[in-house]
């Protein structure tokens, strides 16, 4: 999995802009909204969207992705079952 969470930090980092955020620099099992990363819904959004489009996986509502993006490797998980 470590080369999917590598990814997915590459992917964030490049999405939301995070010009001063390395990907290396990213937990996998930090928050990435609210007290982590703090993402807000309009990152939450904007996420989504490059994650669907990379992975070609769809993401079906709100609450969906709130629980796909609590961490990276949350992430990961929900991308892994999804191209089973």
């Amino acid at each position: 999995m470590s080369d999917l969470t590598d990814r997915l930090k590459t992917l964030i980092v490049d999405a939301l802009q995070l010009d001063d955020v390395e990907p290396q620099e990213l937990d996998n099992d930090e928050p990435l909204m609210d007290n982590g990363l703090g993402l807000d819904s309009i990152d939450a959004l904007e996420l989504v969207v490059r994650v669907e489009k990379e992975f070609g996986i769809k993401i079906k509502n709100s609450e969906e992705a709130r629980e796909a993006l609590a961490s990276i490797n949350s992430l990961a998980a929900f991308i892994q079952s999804r191209q089973s």
